[in-house]
């Protein structure tokens, strides 16, 4: 398909267009929602063009995709957020509940995609002075290689061929140098030195297996381990680990954490992304017998949140005013209009999503770059068995998870997987025995290994 689109178009720059034939790579169908999250991250670009008085007034629109699992809700969001380069996170609304109850809050989704924007720019920061931790780095262990005129050495007595054993005559520099090719040319990668190694952690664990203290434990672990600051113990390690390991520590030390923040702060309140999956399991309001932890008091929770508040984190306050929110649900049961009104309110673009057909799952398994088709025959060609997958086999394997998905519980695209697995159990299994062969998945091998549980229904419901 040539160069990617990020490439020719430039993230800020993608037209709605771009944004969908991109997605188009990736995700089979589902045209409406594309339409609709490209334009969502357009508005995003725009916003910014604003003047200043102006462009706070512009909110997110934020969108609730309706559609089956399996047909493809997450995917688009998962893949969107890394088109934009935007702090991402995916949470199931059925897994939290309402302030008072043993659980996770609500404002920790904030907490935690502040917590992936840090590590985002973090890595982004660590890429750009990459080059120089690795040149501090390489001095750093010629210096325990060889240390400086009256320094002592790390190298011990079974380095006496080395550095120890360098001529008299030779001046400290020339020796240097004659050190540093043999370190670039892999020459002293079975050679160990010394180094100091920070010990990690505070040994807690208790309080992190009681629901909803995972902040708590991470406070505590924050404060101790500025009370008491790590160990360093000394570890032998060989010369490739131990400059992998200097590296590290060198680009830490020329990492500005305090600009990370700022800017991880800002990328969550400018373009943050949140995925909030399973909204239908929050959107029933009927009674129910005893206290309702999960539904109508999750989604008040919610509501600030996603109208727009201030949530307190270990790396400052972060306002949400400008997150996008996409919601997902499936809807069997509970329909949008079962959200609390003021939720719903938010929530002004919804789009559904359509059930994946045949001819759909044909695509899916052939053509978004790392398709199943694609990964099998990359597994198997490291055996040197060549999978070949015919038309005809492609097709019956689509057949096959609609008519599993119609008769049973419908996981849409899932469906491939678990279909593909028992279809190539047996090539899987006897791989490394086979040697160089040719194997054709065809219409007649996909029909044998498939025909008796496809056909018995309650087989089929069990393993397939």
């Amino acid at each position: 398909m040539g160069e990617p689109m990020q490439k020719q178009a430039g993230l800020d720059n993608l037209t709605p267009r771009q944004i969908v034939a991109e997605l188009d790579r990736y995700v089979i169908g589902q045209q409406d929602a594309k339409r609709m999250v490209a334009i969502a991250l357009r508005n995003r670009w725009r916003r910014q063009q604003l003047a200043p008085d102006l462009r706070d007034e512009v909110i997110p629109k934020n969108i609730i995709m309706i559609g089956p699992t399996g047909v493809g809700k997450t995917e688009i969001a998962r893949r969107l957020a890394k088109l934009a380069q935007a702090p991402f996170i995916k949470v199931e609304a059925s897994k939290f509940t309402e302030v008072g109850y043993v659980g996770r809050d609500v404002e920790s989704i904030i907490r935690d995609l502040t917590e992936q924007a840090v590590s985002l720019v973090k890595g982004a920061h660590q890429e750009q002075v990459q080059q120089k931790a690795e040149q501090h780095a390489e001095d750093r262990l010629l210096d325990l290689l060889l240390p400086p005129p009256g320094a002592k050495s790390t190298f011990g007595a079974q380095d006496d061929q080395g550095a120890a054993g360098a001529p008299a005559s030779d001046s400290y520099e020339a020796t240097r140098s004659k050190l540093r090719l043999q370190l670039r040319d892999g020459k002293l990668d079975h050679r160990s030195v010394e180094l100091e190694v920070k010990e990690r952690g505070v040994p807690l664990g208790v309080i992190s297996n009681v629901g909803g203290m995972e902040e708590l434990e991470s406070g505590l672990r924050e404060m101790l381990g500025g009370l008491l600051p790590g160990k360093k113990k000394k570890r032998l390690l060989k010369v490739p680990e131990a400059l992998k390991q200097l590296a590290q520590e060198e680009a830490q030390k020329l990492i500005d954490m305090d600009e990370v923040v700022r800017e991880a702060v800002a990328k969550v309140e400018g373009a943050g992304i949140v995925f909030l999956d399973e909204i239908d399991k929050i959107a029933g309001r009927e009674k129910m017998a005893g206290p309702d932890v999960s539904r109508e008091g999750v989604q008040r929770d919610l509501l600030p949140i996603v109208e727009g508040s201030t949530v307190n984190t270990k790396y400052g306050p972060v306002r949400t005013d400008h997150i996008l929110f996409i919601a997902a649900g499936a809807f069997h049961v509970a329909k949008p209009s079962d959200l609390i009104p003021e939720l719903q309110g938010r929530f002004p673009i919804r789009v559904e999503l359509e059930p994946l057909t045949k001819a759909d799952f044909v695509r899916i398994l052939t053509e978004p770059r790392g398709a199943l088709v694609t990964q099998y025959r990359a597994l198997m060609q490291t055996e040197s068995v060549a999978v070949d997958f015919t038309p005809d086999g492609l097709d019956e394997l689509a057949a096959t998870a609609v008519l599993v998905n119609e008769r049973t519980e419908n996981i849409g695209a899932r469906r491939l997987f678990t279909i593909m697995e028992r279809v190539l159990e047996q090539v899987l299994f006897d791989g490394s025995e086979l040697g160089d062969r040719k194997i054709v998945i065809d219409a007649a091998y996909v029909k044998e290994r498939l025909q008796d549980i496809a056909k018995a229904e309650d087989l089929s419901r069990f393993i397939l």
